[in-house]
């Protein structure tokens, strides 16, 4: 996905130089109208080759979905009354684990999803787990019990989400970005998969 935003926007600032090229060279004889629509693609060129090269670095870390996919397995292991710990295992061999107060594992993500014009370009919908935490049953313990939370987002310069929920402008790219969560209960230690689909997440356990 991103490697076709960087051709696009690769070609599109080389056109641009072209055209400020044939634009100078217009302008040097003296040709008024042809320079100045030249200079028009060019300068159109240049923004497009800004558009797609912003685009490229706002979605680096998200995963394209076009089908239900494991964004992580989990192993937890109960450490006493409402306390466990989280063994996360994403899919490019990352691990890292997690001490959590609760009943159950919760992880939420952003989700971006594209309009059917800008999936000609290789953008799909796409997402990115944001955060992990513990979440307890009874909303009494939720309101006065320890919280734990932790982000296991990757941090980037741009981040697509966070630009269009900023920038109205971005509307006619994005058809939708949301979060999506979900948690499932624990009452001993298990193995689960973290899915994502088009639709939102879930949580699956694995059986031995």
């Amino acid at each position: 996905m991103e490697n076709l935003l960087v051709l696009f926007a690769v070609v599109a600032a080389l056109l641009s130089i072209l055209f400020f090229i044939i634009t100078f060279k217009a302008i040097r004889k003296k040709k008024v109208i042809p320079s100045t629509i030249r200079l028009l693609c060019a300068l159109l060129c240049l923004a497009l080759a800004a558009l797609f090269g912003t685009i490229s670095i706002a979605v680096q870390g998200y995963r394209a979905l076009t089908h239900e996919e494991i964004a992580a397995e989990v192993r937890t292991e109960p450490l006493g009354a409402k306390s466990f710990m989280a063994y996360f295992k994403f899919p490019d061999g990352k691990e890292a684990s997690y001490e959590l107060a609760g009943d159950s594992l919760y992880v939420d993500a952003h989700i971006l999803k594209w309009k059917p014009l800008v999936n000609i370009l290789g953008l799909h919908t796409a997402y990115e787990l944001d955060r992990v935490a513990g979440r307890y049953m009874d909303i009494k313990d939720e309101r006065s019990s320890p919280r734990t939370a932790f982000s296991i987002s990757q941090n980037k310069v741009l981040n697509m989400f966070t630009l269009r929920q900023r920038y109205v402008a971005l509307s006619p790219l994005l058809d939708a970005e949301y979060g999506s969560a979900a948690f499932i209960n624990l009452d001993k230690a298990a193995k689960f998969e973290i899915r994502v689909s088009t639709t939102g997440m879930l949580i699956r356990k694995i059986e031995p």
